[in-house]
């Protein structure tokens, strides 16, 4: 048939010839997109053919190209750099813009029929230009099948590679097998090398020389066209069965290791209806987004290696995606076979051949194609990287996108024999006639016709309106496009940030952390979410890997990471949000993230965050109404919810207590009647706990909290005489913790005897120790002694007892002492399962009016956590600190550098969502003269 044809159109071309001699030249164009590229559209057999038929072939020269010039000038061309006189130019890849040749017929790869972004420059000048441009493509026949292509050896040269890539990656896990001998592609003058070296690889497995402990192989192959067919080929040479899909499990735990197993992957095998579990073909092409793949669970689990290659349309399942690559990472279950020279293999799935390479297609995570020079990676969907290597975690990947260019002569020779037939009615083209007029095309080449004269051909017209949708829907598309969010941090407070950004389908979150138990639960409870297990400092980067990746990162770790992780987003031009105090070191950032245009939004928590919010809408509020603010006295505090507060402390730690204890001993600074107020660091501050009488209700103190001073400026306040920022606790707290802080305990120093290599000490020792009494001395003597030292208040000894102090428990290892206690009252005051905390903010801003009235505004909040869900703390942290990433996601806020809620068109936003997520207040006013 093939021959009848090429004969028909040579009789056509003959006549063509005949009549038009003159404009019949043809031209074989230098290809030079890619240094790898050295194939050519038709091999110089075929170029005898035109020229015993009186045709002109110019061929470029180029010393890269796989066949010799020396063949094409024997077949008859001639070898020449000016191919200007040529009526059609052929190629295998584009051409460059620049060495487009005006009003000439072109034919290639173009690339521009879905109107690619990075050809429709190409595109541009092929219409400039009034060239006719002819798309492989596009030639297809009347059942609408491709009729030239290099399918197939894209799968011979995608297995050869993928084999070769197995060799390696077994040779990392500590196992050689007959894999080794199996080259790359490209390393074979031709495909016959390369299968005599699959041939012997097989020979070694089918005498039993496959490590026993890596267990039976099984490959799948995806897909029933050319590039499968071409894959299996090679596999076939392998000692091989193929089995049903279903059949998979028994042999990949039970097979004969003499042989290496395939299945050939339909529709059928993975793909059900969501509501059913039915697979119905016409039902399937109609409604593919009704259905799911179960390759991930049924076939997956019991596969070695992935043959893909299936092209992936958005409304279809797909293959994998990032959470069932990290179920197939799980480890495989010990085997009494295996010991360290001959270990097991860490999981089963090992490889993925993608011969598609169709980049966040039927297989999610391969974001990025490999190339023929770095032709593998490895995927660890723990920390969602890819990385240039055989060794370490993951899945070994391979997916080169112009894989026949690895065995380029006889990828040219094959597709210049389905090319060629059609050459004839190509070489009549004259690209200088109207496109309507042209005579002597069949349906396979018209119809392939992108451009022409100008313009692009009716059934093209198409992509054109795709341009020009394109940049009206662009913003659009940018608002409902995937946005990415990196979660550093995965405690308590991570859970309502989640909670309120996995309500958008269209943010994708990354939770990173070293907690991965805690990750792996928040990935199942929210969706679009992937834990990636990251310590912040040790795999810097890792951290940076991740930066990138994504569109805004929140930062809910400790704040003296913040400006590590401020630096990383800085130099990615990725912004920030954390809730955390804007620290000196994240000040000393403001011109390197003004210069990198992002922005860096800093204490939109609870204290810091909604105490600044709920004070600056008034003050903003009097100063509209041309009234002064002289005073701002605002206290806040975490609690436990009354009921769970019977202990001597009054309080339960939902945290590590470190941060509660130390900030019992810092400094303090604030304003009052006009008169600074310095509070040294060390002790002091607990002297100025004062008796708190609003909210009656309950049983409050409050001390100060940092330096509040400065917020006059940040307020916008100067007019104000008082202006102080506390801590609130319930009654008896500064008491107990005062106690601590006179025997010692609320230190930071180091501690020998606490150190990992000193033997154990009680805290009856220990607290001997610190107050000066001997260790033999007896309990009533220690008692005597602490209690003259806490200036014989009973409550502050019946605290130390009652918290275990005076005990003969064993005081955990630390770095200090306040470290040792830290650790013992986490665990003697932590939440019971089923209690509650809550949350007491009050603030109180006094306005003098115009009129000489003093106005009390009082703001009050009071939240309580829920015992089935989040804690208060949690929601008042979390809740705010989202919706702040959403608002600077989304584009409200566009403020560069290092920001706070300060702002109308910041405060205003994130009160009204606040509300919405249940966190209410309360405000009232008293008047005086």
């Amino acid at each position: 048939m093939l021959r009848l044809l090429m004969h028909k159109s040579r009789e056509f071309g003959l006549c063509h010839a005949r009549c038009n001699y003159h404009k019949a030249v043809l031209a074989i164009r230098r290809e030079d997109i890619n240094a790898w590229e050295r194939r050519a559209p038709l091999a110089p057999r075929h170029v005898k053919e035109l020229t015993n038929e009186g045709y002109k072939v110019l061929v470029q020269p180029s010393n890269r190209r796989a066949i010799h010039e020396k063949d094409y000038i024997k077949a008859g061309a001639i070898i020449q750099e000016d191919i200007s006189e040529a009526s059609i130019i052929i190629g295998v890849k584009r051409p460059p813009e620049e060495k487009l040749i005006p009003k000439k017929t072109y034919a290639c790869f173009s690339h521009t029929i879905k109107a690619q972004e990075a050809n429709m420059g190409l595109l541009d000048d092929i219409l400039k230009k009034e060239v006719r441009l002819i798309d492989y493509e596009k030639m297809v026949d009347q059942k609408g099948m491709r009729v030239v292509a290099f399918g197939q050896w894209a799968g011979v040269a995608g297995m050869i590679n993928i084999l070769h890539g197995l060799g390696l990656r077994f040779l990392a896990l500590g196992h050689h097998t007959p894999f080794m001998h199996i080259g790359m592609a490209h390393n074979y003058r031709n495909s016959s090398q390369a299968v005599q070296a699959v041939r012997d690889a097989g020979y070694e497995i089918s005498l039993g020389l496959m490590p026993k402990s890596i267990g039976p192989l099984t490959f799948v192959f995806t897909g029933s066209g050319n590039v499968s067919k071409g894959a299996q080929e090679i596999f076939n040479e392998l000692p091989c069965e193929f089995v049903e899909s279903h059949e998979l499990r028994e042999v990949s735990q039970s097979g004969d290791l003499r042989k290496v197993y395939g299945t050939v992957l339909s529709r059928h095998h993975h793909l059900v209806r969501k509501n059913n579990g039915k697979y119905d073909p016409g039902d399937y092409d109609q409604y593919p987004e009704l259905y799911t793949s179960r390759f991930n669970t049924d076939i997956a689990p019991y596969t070695t290696c992935l043959i893909n290659g299936i092209y992936w349309d958005p409304q279809t399942p797909r293959l994998l995606n990032r959470q069932d690559a990290q179920r197939l990472l799980a480890p495989c279950k010990p085997s009494p076979d295996s010991y360290e020279g001959c270990p097991l293999l860490p999981h089963k799935f090992l490889a993925i051949c993608d011969i598609s390479a169709d980049t966040g297609g039927s297989i999610e995570f391969m974001t990025e194609c490999t190339t023929i020079d770095v032709p593998f990676c490895m995927y660890d969907a723990d920390q969602h990287i890819i990385h240039d290597s055989v060794e370490g975690n993951g899945i070994l990947m391979c997916s080169i996108d112009n894989l026949p260019a690895q065995l380029p002569i006889e990828a040219t020779e094959y597709f210049g024999d389905r090319l060629f037939p059609y050459i004839w009615e190509m070489l009549s083209s004259n690209a200088t006639v109207p496109f309507e007029e042209q005579e002597g095309f069949s349906s396979v080449i018209r119809d392939a016709v992108i451009a022409s004269n100008g313009k692009l051909t009716p059934k093209y017209t198409y992509i054109q309106k795709l341009r020009e949708n394109r940049e009206r829907e662009a913003f659009q598309a940018l608002k409902m496009s995937k946005k990415k969010v990196l979660l550093l941090g995965s405690g308590y407070v991570s859970g309502p940030v989640l909670d309120y950004l996995s309500r958008d389908p269209n943010i994708e979150l990354t939770v990173a952390s070293v907690m991965k138990q805690q990750m792996e639960q928040l990935a199942k409870k929210y969706r679009n979410t992937t834990p990636v297990v990251l310590d912040v400092i040790k795999e810097e980067d890792v951290l940076s890997s991740l930066v990138k990746e994504h569109d805004l990162v929140i930062s809910l770790l400790p704040n003296v990471f913040h400006p590590h992780v401020a630096k990383q987003c800085i130099s990615s031009k990725v912004n920030l949000v954390t809730a955390s105090y804007l620290l000196p070191a994240m000040k000393e950032l403001q011109k390197s993230a003004e210069d990198a245009g992002i922005t860096v939004v800093n204490e939109v928590g609870l204290d810091p965050g909604i105490d600044h919010m709920l004070a600056m809408e008034c003050f903003d509020d009097a100063k509209e109404k041309g009234a002064k603010v002289e005073s701002y006295i605002s206290f806040c505090g975490g609690l436990p919810a009354p009921e769970c507060s019977e202990n001597p402390l009054r309080y339960k730690f939902s945290w590590s207590p470190r941060g509660v204890l130390l900030n019992t001993i810092g400094a303090a600074t604030f304003l009052k009647n006009g008169q600074v107020t310095n509070i040294p660091a060390g002790g002091a501050l607990l002297d100025s706990t004062m008796t708190m009488n609003f909210l009656p209700g309950f049983s409050l103190e409050g001390f100060p909290n940092r330096d509040s001073t400065k917020y006059v400026e940040l307020y916008g306040i100067q007019s104000a005489h008082t202006l102080l920022r506390g801590t609130l606790r319930f009654k008896g707290f500064s008491a107990t913790v005062n106690g601590f802080i006179k025997l010692g305990m609320i230190n930071t120093e180091p501690c020998d005897l606490l150190s990992s290599n000193a033997p154990p000490i009680t805290w009856r020792a220990l607290l001997s120790r610190l107050i000066g009494v001997s260790p033999s001395a007896s309990l009533d003597s220690l008692k005597d002694a602490i209690y003259n030292k806490l200036e014989r208040d009973d409550d502050r000894l019946k605290a130390l007892m009652w918290l275990g102090l005076l005990s003969d428990e064993v005081v955990p290892k630390a770095e200090s002492i306040l470290d040792a206690l830290a650790k013992h009252l986490e665990n003697k005051l932590a939440f019971s399962h089923g209690e509650r905390d809550m949350i007491i903010m009050r603030s109180d801003i006094g306005i003098r009016h115009p009129s000489g009235h003093l106005e009390t505004k009082h703001i009050s909040l009071v939240l309580y956590g829920d015992p089935a869900g989040f804690s208060a703390m949690a929601k008042a942290v979390g809740y705010p600190t989202a919706i702040a990433a959403k608002i600077v996601l989304d584009g409200e806020i566009t403020t560069k550098g290092m920001i706070l809620p300060l702002t109308k068109d910041f405060y205003g936003p994130m009160l009204e969502r606040i509300k919405a997520e249940g966190i209410m207040y309360t405000t009232g006013s008293t008047l005086s003269s």
